[in-house]
């Protein structure tokens, strides 16, 4: 059966890896907010899967090394889609 992933599960997603990483790097969302020259809301927002602009995901990404991996899974991605025949 076909599984269905909505932006929502994305967000979410996204949410509880930005909450774990920066808990795992033991830092509050003050630190990272200021880190990333956001608000705490912010941070808040992007945990809670709520609106966040992409520039501030991938401020997020970024502070936690992943901007190479998400390049490497869109190239990838972009590949495989490049090498799909129909014959």
């Amino acid at each position: 059966m076909l599984e269905i992933i909505t932006i929502k599960d994305v967000k979410v997603k996204i949410g509880e890896a930005c909450k774990a990483l920066r808990k795992s790097n033991n830092l509050s969302r003050e630190d990272l907010a200021e880190a990333l020259e956001v608000s705490s809301t912010t941070i808040q927002n992007i945990e809670n899967g709520k609106n966040a602009t992409l520039d501030n995901v991938l401020k997020v990404a970024n502070h936690f090394g992943l901007l190479q991996s998400i390049t490497k899974e869109i190239d990838n991605t972009t590949r495989n889609q490049n090498n799909i025949s129909l014959y």
